[in-house]
């Protein structure tokens, strides 16, 4: 499965409830594969699923 794939499969999974991610869920998912915060941001935004309670400003 491609990392673009996977990410989108964690984002969706954790947003599944009322469509959002949490800055926290967001950072937890970057840790867990390995990959930028921004790259989930990104993957997020394709989805058109919105990232709350931001921590950093990196969403």
């Amino acid at each position: 499965m491609a990392k673009r794939e996977q990410i989108e499969q964690e984002i969706k999974k954790a947003a599944a409830q009322g469509g959002r991610l949490s800055c926290a869920q967001a950072l937890a998912i970057a840790h867990k594969l390995e990959v930028s915060p921004k790259a989930v941001g990104d993957a997020a935004n394709h989805l058109k699923i919105k990232i709350y309670a931001c921590q950093l400003g990196c969403f």
